[in-house]
């Protein structure tokens, strides 16, 4: 468990295991969410990350790109296309 003070500004400092955990640098923006009443801090690219990888995973299926290779056959077709 971490502690941290809060300024008078409303402003932390998140202390350094917790950076390194959500794999903070400088100038990263956090997410702050909540469900059931818990209030969870997350790395927000990570979170975007997910997000686009989840929506894109669909896409994939409808493009029949079932496999990493097949992924890797598709944008070297689209690099020659270029």
């Amino acid at each position: 468990m971490e502690l941290a003070r809060v300024s008078s500004k409303g402003q932390i400092t998140i202390p350094i295991e917790i950076r390194k955990k959500l794999k903070l640098k400088e100038g990263d923006k956090v997410l702050f969410a909540e469900e059931n009443g818990n209030i969870f801090v997350l790395n927000a690219s990570l979170v975007a990350l997910k997000e686009i990888q989840e929506n894109m995973k669909d896409e994939a299926k409808k493009q029949y790109l079932n496999s990493e290779e097949d992924v890797n056959e598709y944008v070297e077709k689209i690099r020659e296309e270029k």
